[in-house]
């Protein structure tokens, strides 16, 4: 399968091109549009709805109820996401859940707008919005290899994450501006009409609807899609191992940070500045994927794994030295660490998994990673209630600085090239 799909990756190529240069293939071209649309407005969202659960209830812990709920619902479809991403034309697919994921925060923003919004609906339509994102984020990641020959996968990796990047820095920017001077509610109306237009140029990709190794006529059994793709996964070492890295880290980092950093925006320096510390990272971020557009080091991913140490940083800083300058250090410092892993760990399973099973291997990735992010989201608030918001904190940055010791100390990540 992989033989195939260079093959065809290879028909891509303009004739008389040198270095890869995404851009010019046209349906690369119109995945970068429609991802890096849809994170524009995304980008508000988890700002205005952190700040409109605060303003409902002043509960952290309700906050952390909220986004768990998105999370958890998130993991528990993100198996059968990755199964229909397999299945069916990738594009259409995410023609589909755009709609989807437009309709309900569209009606999140009604309910925050019309002052009738209540911890119970927003914890249904957050459940929602996570189980339409477990069926996008698969078929997303997987149609990179579809766009562009595989010499060009770095580069369109890098460019995709600039793209998500800049639409980040300019929608948390443009979001905390929002929140602060019109309300949480017209942010979350930002990100629906953001989803709208990405469906749009989802729409424009066209993808041939017989991918390399897809299944023709009848098909198998979703069990045994699911257990082909477990197959694929544990074969590799060096991915399960990652995988359990960001399986603890994941739910120290975002809980820390999403439940815990606005509670200590409140607290300090306010709600306006905290947009500008999630810009700040994504401007880390955006760094990171221009390094990883120039660097290109025979052991990226070993080096990647070993650079998320750093992003115990910020959630450090939080809680010991909540000040908005050392703050927008530390979260752009985290950011690059963050893109330059990110970068080197879709090119491994771009590059190392057949592409008829990539979207399976990349929802147990989603999973595993993102499994332990409820529990984080919903203990991190009783937990600031019990001990301290700044121990808890402190406590969050020991977590990912073990769990990267423990990966990076395996000499099967560094063998990856």
């Amino acid at each position: 399968m992989i033989e195939q799909t260079n093959a065809r990756a290879g028909d891509l190529t303009p004739k008389g091109a040198g270095r890869p240069r995404p851009l010019r293939h046209p349906r690369f071209r119109w995945l970068l549009a429609a991802r890096t649309t849809s994170i524009l407005g995304n980008a508000v969202a988890p700002i205005a709805l952190a700040f409109a659960v605060l303003d409902l209830t002043g509960s952290a812990a309700d906050l952390g109820l909220v986004v768990g709920a998105r999370s958890l619902a998130t993991v528990l479809v993100l198996v059968f996401g990755g199964v229909l991403a397999d299945r069916l034309p990738r594009d259409i697919l995410l023609v589909g859940t755009s709609l989807a994921a437009a309709v309900l925060q569209a009606v999140v923003a009604m309910l925050v707008v019309s002052g009738s919004a209540t911890v119970p609906a927003l914890l249904g339509l957050s459940a929602l919005g996570g189980a339409v994102a477990a069926v996008s984020l698969p078929a997303s990641a997987a149609m990179v290899p579809e766009t562009v020959p595989k010499d060009a996968l770095r580069p369109a990796n890098a460019l995709l994450r600039l793209g998500l990047n800049g639409g980040s820095i300019v929608g948390a920017s443009a979001g905390a501006g929002i929140v602060a001077l019109i309300g949480p509610g017209w942010g979350l109306a930002v990100d629906a009409a953001g989803f709208l237009l990405a469906a749009l140029l989802f729409s424009r990709m066209r993808l041939p609807r017989m991918r390399p190794g897809a299944v023709g006529g009848a098909r198998s059994s979703v069990v045994a899609d699911l257990r082909d793709g477990w197959r694929e996964f544990a074969a590799r070492r060096w991915v399960w191992i990652v995988v359990v890295q960001f399986t603890v880290l994941n739910a120290a980092f975002v809980g820390a940070t999403t439940v815990l950093g606005p509670v200590v925006a409140d607290e300090s320096f306010g709600r306006a500045a905290w947009g500008l510390v999630v810009a700040a990272q994504t401007v880390g971020l955006a760094l990171g994927a221009l390094l990883a557009l120039r660097w290109r080091p025979s052991r990226a991913l070993g080096i990647g794994v070993a650079l998320m140490a750093v992003t115990a940083l910020p959630v450090a800083t939080l809680g010991v030295a909540p000040a908005l300058p050392t703050l927008l250090v530390a979260f752009a410092l985290g950011g690059v660490a963050l893109e330059v892993f990110a970068i080197a760990w879709d090119q491994s399973l771009q590059g190392h998994i057949p592409p008829a099973a990539l979207s399976r291997v990349y929802s147990y990735d989603m999973i595993g990673s993102f499994a332990a992010i409820p529990l984080g989201e919903t203990l991190v608030g009783p937990l600031a209630h019990t001990v301290g918001t700044a121990p808890t904190l402190v406590g969050c940055a020991a977590v990912i600085v073990v769990a990267t010791m423990a990966a990076a100390s395996t000499r099967a990540v560094w063998r990856v090239r």
